[in-house]
């Protein structure tokens, strides 16, 4: 059968797929984020914790978490019918950094997830994203009776640039989470542009 002309305009437009990462220390929230926001079964590689891993993960503050990401979470999510994102946690203890830049190729930007309780273990992800000018944001997940501060004291702790985003969210919730993914890309398209647009000679 030929199309015509009209089957032609109608005929569905391929979406363009993104790939975000979800980075933080270790117990701040990055598979709880990808599994509340992602519209499939999420992938999780997640192993016991065990007594002879006890010396090098730091659980002070997270003593209820019985489980680690090993490899990563991974989740999709459609933002609109042309906009699909592709999530994948990174493992937050030291031992599994080497798969980050595996995890970083091609990737759009990164959430640097946060617990203000621990917040020095977001230095290593912010660090990571900001040598290799891969943009980024920052969502501070609000856990119950942590206290709460303000976007700029955290953004002063971190050391960030003004142009950093700073964000809470409960990454909990499905609404919160996709809010702050549409803040990410938002600033990944402005960072995009910026770097693009010619220097005054």
């Amino acid at each position: 059968m030929v199309l015509g002309r009209s089957e032609h305009v109608n005929s569905p437009v391929e979406p363009v797929t993104l790939k975000i990462l979800v980075a933080g220390g270790f117990g701040v929230g990055k598979t709880t984020l990808v599994g509340a926001i992602s519209e499939i079964r999420p992938l999780r590689t997640e192993e016991q914790l065990t007594e002879a891993g006890r010396p090098v993960d730091d659980t002070s503050g997270v003593e209820a978490k019985k489980t680690t990401t090993v490899a990563m979470d991974f989740g999709r999510i459609t933002l609109r019918d042309d906009l699909v994102l592709y999530l994948f946690g990174t493992p937050g203890q030291e031992r599994f950094w080497f798969m980050w830049d595996e995890l970083s190729e091609g990737a759009l930007g990164a959430v640097v997830l946060a617990d203000t309780r621990r917040l020095d273990d977001c230095f290593a992800a912010v660090d990571y994203f900001e040598r290799r000018s891969i943009p980024f944001l920052v969502a501070v997940n609000c856990f119950e009776g942590a206290a709460r501060h303000p976007s700029e004291s955290v953004r002063q702790a971190l050391d960030l640039d003004a142009g950093v985003p700073v964000v809470l969210c409960d990454a909990r919730d499905r609404e919160s989470a996709k809010g702050v993914l549409v803040d990410l890309v938002q600033h990944a398209m402005r960072y995009s542009a910026e770097r693009r647009r010619p220097v005054p000679s």
